[in-house]
């Protein structure tokens, strides 16, 4: 499925939320992974004073130090894994992880957002947009959390795919259904629909908004049960259909907060390049709002 997990860090424990998951992920998929950190040479200039010896060859050895034995750290904590390869780099952060993941365009980039490195202000969080909102490979997302218990792996128990009935959206359900048979979890179809609204349609024609907004709900529920019999049929079990009728984001977000140890996959369309990138709106605001982590599968352009 992924051949390779690629996670960026910036030392920061917020940065970290996403190991426990891609851990987890990698670990089931029996997928190597590579853990990167990338020195912004601002920090390497903020750092540097010729008059006191401090030369900026001198001060990016340094920190390059400091980040191997940072990594090799982190690398313990993932021996349960095929391969762990730590990489470091000086660059521009995001334009370095989206290069790197674009040599293995199939590769997951597994990060955290809101993290922050400290005493070089490299916040991940705008770091992670730039990512996201650049890079064609797929990605998982999770908002950091400053908590205890990052050693051990996540429990994934169900993944919830939200569609809407277009083949944009159900570009997302083969990466569910995959990931959801290697980690042995259930699959949860979420279709929301919108409740018409009343409107002057002129005078001798009144609208049966009741019974118009009945058969979106049977349409909902029709689609949803077809596409769990086609998944049922090629082997997955635990299958199961959700409606809502409201906003799709926060239906999708509700019904994550709801229940316990579980993914969001969805698809997003936009197009790739840096500043170019457009993430759908539903999948934005999923992703920026979402207190579980979001995976988030590119259409194609």
């Amino acid at each position: 499925m992924y051949p390779k997990v690629i996670i960026p860090l910036d030392g920061s424990r917020l940065s970290e939320s996403i190991l426990p998951y891609a851990r987890v992920i990698a670990k089931a998929l029996n997928a190597p992974i590579d853990l990167l950190q990338v020195i912004d040479p601002e920090t390497i200039e903020a750092f540097a004073n010729p008059g006191s010896g401090f030369f900026l060859d001198v001060v990016e050895a340094d920190l390059r130090r400091s980040a191997k034995d940072y990594l090799n750290t982190v690398s313990r904590t993932l021996n349960t894994n095929p391969a762990v390869n730590c990489l470091i780099d000086v660059g521009n952060p995001a334009e370095i992880i989206v290069s790197r993941a674009e040599r293995q365009p199939e590769a997951l980039v597994a990060m955290s957002t809101h993290g922050r490195s400290g005493i070089d202000r490299w916040y991940l969080g705008s770091v992670a947009d730039k990512v996201l909102h650049a890079s064609r490979n797929p990605m998982l997302i999770v908002r950091g959390q400053d908590v205890q218990g990052l050693e051990g792996p996540a429990n994934i128990k169900r993944l919830l795919l939200p569609l809407d009935g277009s083949p944009l959206a159900e570009m997302a359900l083969p990466h569910a259904v995959a990931l959801a048979k290697a980690l042995g979890a259930e699959v949860d179809l979420i279709r929301v629909y919108t409740a018409l609204t009343h409107a002057y349609y002129g005078e001798g024609f009144i609208p049966d908004y009741a019974e118009m907004t009945e058969r979106l709900r049977t349409d909902a529920q029709q689609y949803l049960e077809e596409e769990a019999s086609i998944l049922k049929e090629q082997g997955m079990n635990g299958v199961n259909c959700m409606i809502a009728k409201g906003d799709a984001a926060a239906e999708i977000i509700d019904v994550a907060r709801k229940s316990e140890d579980n993914l969001i996959a969805m698809c997003s369309h936009g197009r790739s390049g840096i500043s170019r990138w457009v993430l759908g709106g539903t999948a934005d605001r999923v992703v920026r709002y979402s207190q579980g982590p979001v995976l988030v599968i590119r259409a194609a352009e």
